[in-house]
């Protein structure tokens, strides 16, 4: 399947009902800002909590990042929170405890009706699909296949864990995370997160490497909890100066080579065929991709001081 993804490699958490935190949102540069209405926003201010995402949602893309707000379970809180958290200023909803792809059908409908409803583009919303449970983690390759809204999914380590009465831990998840990064692959949509928890963030060059660790495994991007991951998950979601000239070299010489009539060729005393050829060509892409992000921001900085 291909969809037109979003460049989402820094996904920053920020509960819409603390203002202080929702003021200076903007100013993290995070790709993504996600209003909670979730984990970090407790029972009692849920109601209130709903009705701030529209006003936050300018607010807090005024730097530039998308935004998307993660919703709650069950169905009944659900209803009640698209209903406040459809509208133009919110890019995607982050779907909790999506278990099966009818449910995501029925979200997208939901969707659908709020989207006509408010005079906005069907389509406009993405969703990222979060598999949470055990019965969900059996459907993963239906999930994401089950609406073109679906444009990301992750694995919600602490809740999956549980479910599964699981430790929450690196060596525990990781078979489900690869598993999750496959299927992702194969519905076209990112896999997001990382091989180890978000919640450790005291050492930054440990954790600088987990995030490095979790690129080579295939995510696309994360969730932060703390601004000072944001920088940290961009620099290493993104392709390194070193990477981009290596895969500049690959495709020139690939021309090269073809012209030749050659279909491989080596460089560095290593064979180059064409999964290597493929590999550089995505790797350009998602460079310029997270570029043309960059410049987007930037502009939106300006205009906006």
């Amino acid at each position: 399947m291909t969809r037109e993804l979003p460049v989402w490699r820094s996904l920053m958490y920020v509960p819409v009902n603390v203002d202080k935190y929702v003021d200076k949102a903007h100013t993290r540069g995070a790709d993504v800002i996600q209003l909670d209405l979730e984990d970090s926003v407790p029972p009692a201010e849920k109601e209130r909590a709903r009705t701030l995402v529209e006003k936050a949602a300018a607010r807090v893309r005024r730097g530039g990042a998308d935004v998307v707000v993660r919703i709650n379970r069950p169905l009944s809180l659900t209803v009640r929170d698209l209903e406040h958290s459809i509208c133009p200023d919110v890019d995607g909803i982050a779907c909790t405890k999506i278990d099966s792809g009818s449910h995501v059908k029925l979200l997208d409908e939901l969707v659908s009706e709020l989207e006509d409803k408010r005079g906005m583009r069907i389509g406009h919303t993405r969703f990222l699909a979060m598999i949470e449970t055990a019965d969900a983690f059996g459907r993963i390759d239906e999930i994401p296949r089950a609406s073109p809204r679906v444009v990301a999914m992750n694995i919600g380590g602490e809740d999956f864990a549980l479910d599964c009465n699981m430790q929450p831990d690196e060596e525990v998840l990781l078979h489900p995370k690869q598993r999750m990064i496959i299927a992702a692959r194969a519905a076209g949509v990112m896999p997001l997160g990382f091989v180890a928890s978000v919640a450790g963030f005291g050492d930054w060059d440990k954790f600088r490497l987990m995030v490095r660790r979790s690129r080579r495994f295939g995510f696309d991007g994360a969730g932060c909890i703390h601004p000072g991951q944001v920088t940290i998950v961009n620099e290493e979601y993104t392709p390194s100066e070193e990477e981009v000239a290596y895969a500049r070299r690959v495709i020139q010489m690939d021309k090269e080579a073809a012209a030749a009539g050659r279909g491989s060729f080596q460089i560095d005393g290593k064979m180059i065929d064409i999964p290597v050829v493929v590999r550089a060509q995505k790797l350009l892409a998602r460079y310029e991709a997270i570029q043309q992000r960059e410049a987007k921001t930037l502009a939106a900085a300006g205009k906006n001081q």
